[in-house]
């Protein structure tokens, strides 16, 4: 199913993809400080810029070169307009956006971990973000600014003395034997004022500033797992487990609890929210997902207080399938729009799921991601491995998707009409040694269908159940919004790929 148009029955070609650029690659044998680990990433809307939280506290920020690489004679550009290049980046800057906390009310330690990051809108050259960690929001202003030094002096001393007559004539005439300011004529040099040396400022060169321009505190009892702004670039929710919160950027000491899953007895507890994010372009519309493996779609217009839900999508378990993983599995843990709208990723973590936001009667797709680890639960529920997050992310033409695995490793999926495309590499410098070869046949999705398509749950060309590693896992990962590139983090390593 094409995210972005519903006609058409041309399948795209499946995409080949290369390595690009890694930041902070490890050594052999070099061991990882847990500070460094990458925690978040996100691009922003134009795609020149990226930026990176992890668990230190600290947000750093890349910015896109082979645009401004492409400067020169009219000819040479012209030769360029037939190439594609894929992005390219560099660092830009870093900044320390949280601190670690002690809630001394509860006694609890507050980790500095960056939990999601998102750019706003720019404006005069500046980029504004927002960054979290587990209790507190803050909205970051990155601007340039300009140094200032004192360069040279505008008079040279050993001339001076030649001037000293007029000067001293001009001083001696002034009846006032005091000048202003209360300074004495017997102050000023031998060689009188035409010999005092004045500074010259000038601008010797930039630097980035990183300056917090809001904080947002004290709204949530448990931790924020999600922030999301708005289309009307004024205001951004936040999300606990328990409850979503609306606030206005320029409003730091109050917000409006929207949804409120709380019941009066926490024994009564079934379900929490594990993400929420707002519609792409319709600013009274957001969904949040659930514990259960449902999503809900509320419209702000319809009451103050949104527990009711404008729509419903979840996906109900066939008679005889439950079993004591059901629920741990079944918990969504993110979610994403497609660019357009109208379609919402979510990835729980067995599958990816594909749903039309006009059809809640089921996914339109679903692609199976940790099906070869069904006969591991138990081992996976042991070391915790099983409650693990991975983000989802789909490509700005809404022609793919993808999410992360163990061992380092990420998977592609065509979700087009009839496409059968699918990709799964490791992040490293050969993305493509360990691919998992699929002979699943194309399978032509119609607007009518409404039965889940399957695909990924047979890879006959390498036995991935038993070669994956669960203390290696990439969680995050992002896809640039008008380009085949993608960049994932693997612990504290940031690798870049481009198709």
């Amino acid at each position: 199913m094409n995210c972005d148009d519903d006609g058409g029955d041309i399948v795209p070609p499946p995409l080949d993809w290369k390595f690009s650029q890694v930041f902070g690659e490890r050594t052999a044998g070099e061991e990882v400080q847990e500070v460094d680990i990458i925690s978040a990433i996100e691009f922003d809307k134009t795609g020149d810029h990226l930026a990176t939280g992890d668990r230190g506290g600290r947000v750093v920020l890349f910015e896109r070169t082979d645009m401004k690489e492409q400067r020169g004679h009219r000819r040479d550009l012209e030769r360029m307009d037939s190439v594609i290049r894929h992005p390219e980046f560099r660092y830009k800057t870093e900044f320390q956006s949280h601190e670690p906390e002690f809630d001394y009310l509860k006694s609890l330690e507050i980790e500095e971990k960056i939990n999601k990051i998102r750019w706003c809108q720019t404006s005069n050259g500046a980029l504004f973000l927002l960054s979290t960690n587990d209790k507190t929001v803050k909205f970051w202003k990155v601007q340039e600014k300009k140094l200032k030094k004192i360069s040279e002096m505008n008079i040279d001393a050993s001339k001076a003395v030649g001037n000293g007559s007029v000067a001293s004539t001009s001083i001696y005439c002034n009846p006032n034997p005091s000048l202003a300011n209360g300074v004495s004529e017997k102050s000023f040099p031998s060689g009188g004022i035409s010999s005092l040396c004045l500074p010259v400022v000038t601008s010797i060169e930039t630097s980035l500033v990183a300056r917090c321009r809001k904080t947002y505190a004290h709204a949530h009892d448990y931790h924020i797992n999600s922030i999301s702004n708005n289309s009307d670039g004024e205001t951004f929710i936040s999300a606990d487990d328990l409850r979503i919160n609306l606030w206005n950027l320029e409003i730091n000491d109050q917000s409006f609890n929207i949804v409120d899953v709380k019941p009066k007895n926490m024994e009564d507890l079934t379900e929490v929210i594990t993400s929420a994010e707002f519609h792409p372009s319709h600013c009274n519309m957001l969904a949040y997902s659930s514990s259960k493996g449902s999503i809900r779609l509320i419209d702000l217009r319809q009451s103050a207080l949104c527990d009711s839900h404008s729509k419903l999508f979840e996906e109900q378990d066939s008679p005889g399938s439950r079993s004591f993983f059901t629920e741990i599995i079944a918990s969504i843990s993110d979610i994403k729009f497609a660019m357009n709208g109208r379609y919402i990723l979510s990835r729980d973590y067995m599958t990816l799921k594909l749903w039309d936001i006009n059809m809640d009667s089921g996914p339109v797709s679903t692609y199976q991601v940790h099906e070869h680890l069904r006969p591991k639960l138990c081992d996976l529920y042991e070391n915790d491995s099983i409650f693990d997050k991975f983000e989802c992310c789909l490509s700005g033409d809404g022609l793919r998707v993808a999410t992360g695995s163990y061992s380092n490793m990420f998977s592609v999926f065509g979700c087009g009409h009839g496409s059968s495309e699918e990709a799964t590499l490791e992040a490293s410098k050969n993305p493509m040694r360990k691919q998992l070869q699929t002979n699943s046949k194309p399978s032509r999705l119609t607007s009518t269908i409404t039965k889940a398509v399957r695909r990924g749950a047979e890879s006959p060309g390498v036995d991935a159940s038993n070669s994956f590693d669960s203390t290696t896992k990439l969680l995050h990962l992002a896809w640039h919004p008008t380009q085949n590139s993608i960049a994932c983090a693997a612990a504290n390593s940031l690798y870049m790929y481009y198709a």
